[in-house]
């Protein structure tokens, strides 16, 4: 596959799954997941996929610190539907990343052991963007993503097929698109902000 060169340059994000252990993926249930890894469950790459990414990635250092997350033991919490700007997309990524579901993931082994299910939640009553929660010390963090303070998605559309737009502005308009995208994924200190629960 050809991508941008960039996508190998973001960090990694890797947790210990004790159900891919469990069922023998590995010996010792570690899971690294890349951006690019997300672009291609995503089937593209932009300001929302990985400002996704990079709530996951700065969220979960901030909520387990030295410890390596556990995957399927996190609460993910969204402020908003599914349905309301692109929140789905976010929680896609999220879900891949975390393995919290609604209620489609796995429901777990007798008495409920590695359950996926309803620890992905939309609506939730919530002051940040997004809220994870260990599912064993009850420790929270909330994150918030603005992509605003560096970069204008919309301005870049208007440039590239508003009626203005010249052929070589639609032609420039993958590159320049991906070019936000760096700018995000470098600057993830100032696009991410994290409230300590």
């Amino acid at each position: 596959m050809n991508y941008p060169a960039f996508f190998d340059d973001v960090e990694p994000i890797i947790l210990k799954d004790n159900l891919a252990k469990f069922v023998g993926v590995n010996n010792d249930g570690i899971i690294e997941i890349t951006y690019l890894e997300i672009v291609k469950m995503a089937g593209h790459s932009c300001a929302v996929v990985s400002g996704a990414y990079l709530c996951a990635q700065k969220g979960l250092k901030a909520l387990f610190g030295n410890e390596l997350p556990k995957r399927g033991e996190i609460k993910v919490e969204l402020r908003k539907a599914p349905t309301e700007d692109n929140t789905g997309v976010v929680g896609c990524v999220l879900s891949n990343i975390t393995g919290a579901t609604t209620d489609y993931g796995f429901g777990g082994l007798a008495g409920g052991k590695f359950n996926r299910r309803n620890l992905l939640v939309y609506n939730a009553p919530i002051d940040t963007d997004i809220r994870f929660t260990r599912m064993d010390t009850g420790g929270q963090v909330g994150i918030n993503y603005r992509p605003g303070k560096l970069v204008n998605p919309a301005a870049l559309f208007e440039g590239a097929f508003g009626p203005n737009a010249t052929p070589e502005q639609q032609k420039a308009f993958p590159h320049r698109f991906q070019e936000m995208v760096r700018t995000i994924l470098t600057n993830g200190e100032t696009v991410i902000e994290i409230v300590e629960g």
